[in-house]
């Protein structure tokens, strides 16, 4: 079974932006490396602006953890400094920030795939009835064709009874002429 263009294209361009967020998680994940910023699932998906699932997802995961070990082993930890509550604060308005883009995005993605589907079905639905609409066409061709083949036969059929009922009317008045003509004395 193959599948249609538009379904096609929609998987191509699916897998093209997957691996180009794939690619960006990656480069921010050198980039963190190089820079020294500690490494951790929430910041990688955070600087590459993707979701927090994708990290997590095979082959992104195993590259995050073998940076992060590799960041324990090669970097002395160094004391945290206590949050500050304007950092917490950014920090808070910016996730919020990325996820009302993500639910943004997302609604994007799903009125577009209602519309792509929405296109299919009509699609499948005018064949489905222009082959209808063909089909009755042809019946009712057919049934008029039978109409007229039955009126005919019917005009024909009034003819033969006309005819038959005027032969019974010629055969009844010939009958009672001939029994007239046998009940009447006979002449001498």
């Amino acid at each position: 079974m193959t599948t249609p263009p538009q379904t096609a294209g929609m998987i191509h361009a699916r897998r093209r932006d997957s691996e180009t967020k794939r690619a960006r998680v990656l480069t921010t994940l050198e980039h963190m490396l190089d820079q020294g910023i500690p490494i951790t699932f929430a910041s990688v998906a955070r600087h590459a602006q993707v979701s927090t699932w994708l990290v997590y997802a095979p082959g992104l995961r195993d590259a995050i953890e073998h940076a992060r070990s590799h960041q324990h082993l090669h970097h002395a930890p160094t004391p945290s400094p206590q949050a500050d509550t304007p950092g917490l604060r950014t920090n808070l308005a910016l996730a919020r920030a990325e996820i009302s883009r993500l639910r943004a995005e997302r609604d994007q993605q799903q009125h577009q795939l209602r519309l792509a589907l929405g296109a299919r079905l009509d699609s499948i639905a005018k064949a489905d009835l222009v082959a209808r609409v063909d089909e009755l066409t042809r019946h009712n061709t057919r049934l008029t064709a039978t109409v007229a083949q039955l009126r005919t036969d019917n005009q024909a059929l009034h003819v033969r009874v006309t005819e038959l009922e005027d032969d019974l009317a010629a055969a009844r008045t010939s009958l009672r002429r001939m029994i007239r003509a046998e009940n009447r004395p006979p002449q001498s």
